[in-house]
């Protein structure tokens, strides 16, 4: 491979452009006016959002993609352009550098990928995702957000936070934001905010001037072997940044990373960081916070929750290491309204909240369902129930958390499990879904298993009711059955007389 990104002009070229992280950077890589190509399998929201931006898209993964550069390297030939290849001109009208491409891929590209066999065969220089975050780390004064968990809604606080207070980040982060309608912005100030990720041990190559860590756990069995080996990866991550932020309410983090900075929840922790008259309600949470043993101020959220409240002391903590004043950053945050897929709610239809989380872990998923109950408790009259659905995210992490899996549903009324979402791994046990619904029903006495799609969006369906606070749990597809759902229901609320007497449902694990 080579030694460093190009981005002083030579094409890009991303396999698989579609993906939340791909997309990102491509986004960025379109917006400073390089030339930006990809392929994926079909067409989502990012990108269009590319396309419009003048980013051609080939949809398959082939090697003659690749052909699209090759062909115009063998021929000397000034070239007419054809009805056909305006449809790669780029959107400022101009004919694109044909030259060969800088191919960009992610670790869900392996060797056997026509596509990247063709980029190897061509000479074409390739490089991972996460070697052009790096290659843009080094271009800005960068804040990396590493850990298990906490990731992007951190990354989206500060970055929400350095754009209120008007230095004009550029953001990468895993999520939609509606602030800069999607996964990545470019400003023109000197500060990129980026989240990154530990999944397959990239998290080495970045050089940040600040980097924080939230938690450190186990999420990746399929790369990690042990709690150690990840916690070897976050301390390389430590090392090459400048200053250190770190949650020390994680004991991993308080004893093998040692951060410059520290924050916590517990007021008697004595990090730099900390919050005491704390209170969680059902539209969000507030705290008094402390800056070394000084009273900054009130802290006012949206979003639910203890583990937010903790995301947000960390933009504290870096706000004020830049020099922003107590009152901007409360400003900041308590307007932020959080990235999509977490506790995001995608509509109310027959009285029934459906909310989609991207929580995929056993303790997300314990702290989404905790969300899930405060609002169930700080509205009675509207939530009854709390219904989790739950798609499991690759066969080895449902393995390897089976037992944690079991035991994070306590907050739920009911629990719903489908078939486990690969995300590209093979089904070394196609019984684990099975299992694990088994598992759960161990520790919970309304548990439901209806492995494919359709037949859970049919079941829920009937099984939903007024009244439920329906939450969508999962990193795969499982979301994409909410708008059928949702519609379903409201032709149950137009189709139902103005008097009906419904009786409840018994229960049990099917």
């Amino acid at each position: 491979m080579p030694n460093s990104v190009d981005f002083s002009g030579k094409p890009f070229h991303f396999i698989g452009i579609g993906g939340i992280g791909m997309s990102a950077l491509a986004y960025i890589l379109a917006k400073r006016q390089l030339p930006v190509y990809g392929s994926d399998l079909k067409s989502n929201s990012h990108t269009q959002r590319l396309q419009q931006l003048g980013a051609h898209i080939f949809w398959e993964q082939n090697a003659s993609n690749l052909e699209f550069f090759h062909e115009n390297l063998r021929s000397d030939r000034p070239r007419r352009v054809s009805s056909t290849d305006r449809t790669h001109l780029n959107g400022r009208g101009q004919q694109p550098d044909r030259s060969l491409p800088q191919v960009i891929c992610s670790t869900a590209i392996d060797a056997t990928n026509a596509e990247y066999r063709a980029a190897l065969d061509l000479g074409c220089p390739i490089f991972h995702r996460s070697d052009v975050l790096a290659a843009l780390i080094r271009d800005y004064k960068s804040i990396a957000v590493a850990g298990t968990h906490g990731k992007t809604t951190t990354s989206s606080m500060v970055g929400f936070l350095l754009l209120h207070a008007g230095l004009d980040p550029t953001i990468v982060v895993g999520g939609d934001v509606k602030a800069w309608e999607g996964n990545a912005r470019l400003g023109l100030g000197d500060y990129l905010v980026a989240e990154a990720d530990e999944s397959d041990g990239s998290l080495v190559k970045f050089d940040a001037a600040i980097g924080i860590v939230t938690n450190i756990e186990l999420d990746h069995p399929d790369h990690y072997q042990s709690l150690d080996e990840v916690t070897q990866i976050f301390r390389q991550f430590a090392d090459r940044c400048r200053l250190t932020i770190g949650c020390i309410d994680c004991e991993v983090v308080r004893d093998r990373i040692a951060p410059d900075l520290t924050y916590s929840l517990d007021p008697t922790a004595e990090a730099d960081y900390c919050a005491d008259r704390v209170t969680f309600s059902a539209n969000g949470a507030s705290a008094r916070v402390w800056e070394r043993g000084e009273i900054l101020g009130t802290l006012e959220l949206k979003l639910l929750g203890r583990h937010n409240l903790s995301n947000a002391l960390a933009a504290v903590a870096v706000g004020r290491h830049l020099g922003l004043d107590f009152e901007t950053i409360a400003s900041a945050l308590k307007q932020f309204e959080g990235a999509r897929r977490r506790f995001e709610l995608r509509g109310i239809a027959d009285g029934i909240r459906f909310i989609d989380d991207y929580a995929h872990h056993p303790s997300e998923i314990q702290a989404t369902l905790s969300a899930a109950r405060l609002q169930a408790k700080g509205n009675p009259e509207e939530i009854r129930r709390v219904v989790a659905v739950f798609q499991p995210h690759r066969y080895s992490r449902t393995q390897t958390f089976l037992t944690e899996f079991a035991q994070s549903f306590s907050d739920a009324d009911v629990v719903v499990v489908s078939d486990v979402y690969s995300a590209g791994e093979a089904p070394f046990d196609r019984t684990i879904s099975r299992r694990l619904a088994d598992a759960i029903a161990q520790q919970h006495q309304c548990v439901y298993y209806r492995p494919k799609l359709p037949e859970l969006a049919d079941f829920l369906g009937d099984l939903l009711e007024t009244g439920d606070l329906a939450l969508f749990l999962g990193a795969g597809d499982l979301n994409q059955i909410v708008p059928r759902v949702m519609e379903e229901r409201r032709q149950v609320e137009r189709d139902r007389p103005s008097v009906e007497v419904r009786s409840a449902p018994s229960y049990r694990i099917s």
